[in-house]
């Protein structure tokens, strides 16, 4: 049987998953775990988070996690989620500067609170509810799953990588961000794939049968 670990660090949707992870795949034994021995042990890993950047770095170094995520993102698949995608870069502007696991080069930045749509409308901080994602190029994670289906998101900070070809999939709010990175093993998401439906759950299906071979996005 196969197995993937949910990193429980005390922040995400850690319910959630699993039990979107098990429905995504039924036959696949899902473990929401702390334990770097779990961790290493299973075939993939999942880094969820919300909440404030600061506080994600904090409860990793707290469980003696940093260096395992190193070694995790180097050794299996691994999907970041939400503020797990965050975290994957150097640093975030949030809380004036908070040093990140630096798995990626970029860093973190905020919405500006004068964003208007093409009417001209306000548009809310955080950015929240469901959004065209747009994949950049052709990567297995994307398998069977439309171009421009909608995701939902829940943030007011997004990743701004430092190099182009980090970038898997974008979304408009209003001007284009970066909504997943892919590098090698690693696959990470701004949005929450889990409250995505039926995207989603195909999307965690791709990840609970990917298998890395070192290949690069492909332009579409």
């Amino acid at each position: 049987m196969s197995s993937v670990a949910v990193i429980d660090y005390g922040m995400g949707n850690l319910h959630s998953i699993a039990k979107a992870l098990q429905h995504a795949s039924p036959g696949t034994f899902v473990n929401v775990t702390a334990d770097p021995a779990a961790l290493c042990a299973a075939d993939r890993v999942v880094f969820p988070g919300v909440g404030a950047i600061r506080d994600c770095m904090v409860a990793l170094t707290e469980r003696d996690l940093v260096p395992v995520l190193h070694e995790l993102a180097a050794s299996k698949p691994l999907l970041g989620i939400c503020l797990g995608m965050q975290a994957l870069l150097e640093s975030s502007e949030e809380n004036n500067e908070t040093p990140c696991l630096g798995l990626m080069p970029g860093r973190v930045v905020r919405f500006a609170d004068d964003l208007v749509d093409a009417d001209g409308t306000p548009l809310k901080i955080p950015h929240m509810g469901w959004n065209r994602v747009h994949q950049a190029g052709d990567h297995p994670i994307w398998s069977g799953i439309p171009q421009d289906s909608r995701f939902y998101f829940v943030h007011s900070y997004y990743a701004r990588p430092a190099e182009e070809s980090l970038v898997a999939a974008t979304s408009d709010y209003p001007a284009p961000f970066a909504a997943a990175l892919a590098r090698d093993n690693v696959f990470a998401v701004q949005f929450h794939p889990e409250k995505s439906q039926a995207a989603g759950l195909r999307l965690l299906a791709n990840f609970l049968a990917w298998e890395p071979g070192g290949q690069r996005l492909s332009s579409n």
